[in-house]
């Protein structure tokens, strides 16, 4: 007799191990199912999904051991702080990146059996639907294992976007996998993208040495980000060495004895070559959608490989839900999580909802830029009437001790009800700061709201509060 769960949920990367934990927080069955797509020592299934493994938390050591690295290099001085020569041990970081990764993806295991749920080793595929369930197959190392799920919660994430005739070998030519691996910093490295993960991996390498040239087919830079941060984020990453050239066709790229050459035309017509030791592609991912069988069930992609969902992430199968990278919107792994507890609570009965609005992005470079809700390009577009605000950390106290002062907070207000209609950062510790903005914005606060709220001195969190006086033209630090 198959197995039975009253809920499956295919990947185990933020999407759908989250969602496991919060069915079973909720009293069901609950069985995930995850292949070995990573290197395990022990040979055990890498939970966890590209964010654990290969993405935002490897990645984020690599920007912290870079980021100290050059602040010990060229910063410290500043603070009356004097020492010999500063060398980077490469290995060591590595080391450190992975021990933290190992970390992570055990701690997922260790949830997983504090919560009772089913870990099956393999991948998960559809092979039709009885009056029972529906029929999934586990293909694991020891073969196929069938078994019954009343619902099924798909969860399978995404994998780096290729480009045609440039073969990605993870040695020279890297996608992100690649690209956080390297034993040595590479003298000259290529970057093709210049979206979030192409600026982080390609920063990290900057500070650890390397001359960095991002090349970008689009013509204008950052373009999802507000027009103001993307301004000031260009000029502060060429003032770093970060040599980003936009509108460019890029040809063909070839292996050489030193590296790899890559032919681009840029945006005037002219054609050059670019001569670096390791070359990044990072063009955006695409849904892992592929393996899945969906046909067995009645499913099918739409032309871009997403399994299309209404607005609580249903699928056209009574009881089958997707999740994360394998649906529409951004490809965020907060927003995979919140979609995974989403999911979970309507199965219960539950009505829980998001607001995609109030979902913060954060782009980990030097100074780190985070947003929620529209910019100021947008809120043109629609006609909405809005008043800004903004303030600079050049002007906080906190910020200036930190030797963190570039960039600024910038806050969109509705002219006529004042309520936030999106907030945009460009500075130190964004990434945490912007979580005030999301908190104000899915209570539909106002600026007034943020402007009365007494905040901490001295502290960075001062900026949102002198943006939000801004509104109104009465910052007090100005």
């Amino acid at each position: 007799m198959s197995k039975q769960f009253d809920i499956l949920v295919i990947g185990a990367g933020p999407g759908g191990y989250i969602a496991a934990i919060r069915a079973a927080q909720l009293g069901f069955s609950v069985a995930c199912c995850e292949f070995n797509g990573y290197d395990d020592p022990a040979g055990e299934p890498r939970l966890g999904g590209t964010c654990l493994n290969a993405g935002c938390i490897p990645l984020k050591a690599l920007v912290a051991s870079s980021e100290l690295f050059e602040k010990a290099s060229h910063h410290l001085k500043d603070h009356g702080i004097t020492f010999g020569g500063v060398n980077i041990d490469v290995a060591k970081m590595q080391q450190r990146k992975e021990a933290i990764v190992t970390k992570m993806t055990a701690g997922v295991q260790f949830l997983f059996r504090k919560n009772k749920v089913t870990l099956l080793k393999g991948r998960g595929s559809f092979a039709g639907k009885t009056d029972a369930g529906y029929r999934i197959i586990i293909s694991g190392k020891e073969g196929d294992e069938e078994l019954l799920a009343q619902k099924v919660i798909i969860a399978t994430g995404s994998k780096a976007r290729q480009i045609p005739n440039i073969e990605v070998d993870n040695v020279t030519i890297c996608d992100n996998e690649g690209a956080l691996k390297f034993t040595e910093a590479p003298k000259k490295l290529g970057v093709i993208g210049a979206g979030v993960i192409g600026l982080e991996v390609g920063s990290v390498w900057r500070r650890l040495g390397a001359k960095v040239t991002v090349l970008e087919v689009m013509t204008s830079f950052l373009g999802a980000a507000d027009e103001s941060v993307s301004r000031e984020a260009s000029k502060l990453f060429l003032k770093q060495g970060l040599h980003i050239k936009l509108g460019v066709k890029i040809g063909q790229a070839k292996l050489t004895e030193s590296g790899v050459s890559i032919a681009y035309t840029d945006d005037q017509g002219s054609e050059h070559t670019l001569e670096c030791d390791k070359l990044i592609v990072s063009v955006g991912r695409t849904p892992n959608t592929e393996k899945l069988n969906l046909q067995a069930i009645g499913l099918q992609t739409d032309e871009r490989g997403f399994i299309p969902v209404n607005d609580h992430c249903a699928t056209a199968a009574p009881g089958v839900y997707a999740i994360g990278d394998v649906v529409r919107g951004p490809m965020l792994a907060h927003k995979a999580e919140d979609e995974g507890v989403m999911v979970a609570e309507l199965i219960a009965g539950q009505k829980p909802h998001l607001d995609y609005n109030c979902m913060p992005w954060v782009i980990y470079t030097t100074p780190e830029i985070a947003w929620v809700g529209k910019t100021e390009q947008q809120l043109r577009s629609e006609g909405h009437d809005y008043k800004t605000g903004q303030f600079p950390f050049a002007a906080n106290g906190r910020a200036l001790g930190l030797g963190d002062a570039e960039g600024f907070i910038k806050m969109l207000a509705d002219a006529q009800t004042d309520e936030i209609l999106g907030v945009h950062i460009i500075g130190a510790n964004a990434s945490d700061l912007i979580a005030e903005a999301a908190l104000a914005m899915e209570f539909r606060a106002s600026s007034e709201d943020v402007a009365r709220t007494c905040h901490p001195h001295p502290s960075l969190s001062e900026v949102m509060r002198e943006a939000a006086l801004a509104i109104e033209k009465r910052s007090l630090n100005m």
